[in-house]
């Protein structure tokens, strides 16, 4: 913030999902760029903790491509895909379950 309270510094996310309630951002290879998007949602997420906002890189993207059909794997030439899906952890409740015995 400026002295007289006014924004000094920006961060627009690629997306807004209304549905989920989350914004996605999508970075390029290019490291600086990463490296700078991925600081910007850190200080999002400080500033503003109630905000869901997840960072989609290239490996990403390219996963989504070849799974819904709009890129064969090989034409691709995709990273490995990642183990979990972008963003801090989130847990779930699933509901009450049965307990397992062993035997």
């Amino acid at each position: 913030m400026d002295d007289e309270g006014r924004p000094t510094k920006y961060f627009t996310p690629d997306f807004y999902l209304p549905d989920e309630g989350i914004y996605i951002e999508i970075t390029t290879m290019n490291q600086k760029l990463v490296t700078k998007k991925n600081r910007k949602v850190r200080r999002l997420r400080q500033l503003h903790p109630h905000v869901k906002c997840k960072v989609f890189y290239q490996r990403d993207y390219l996963h989504l491509l070849v799974k819904y059909g709009l890129e064969d794997p090989e034409e691709a030439n995709m990273p490995p895909a990642p183990t979990r899906m972008p963003g801090p952890p989130q847990v779930v409740d699933l509901g009450p379950g049965e307990e397992l015995s062993a035997g």
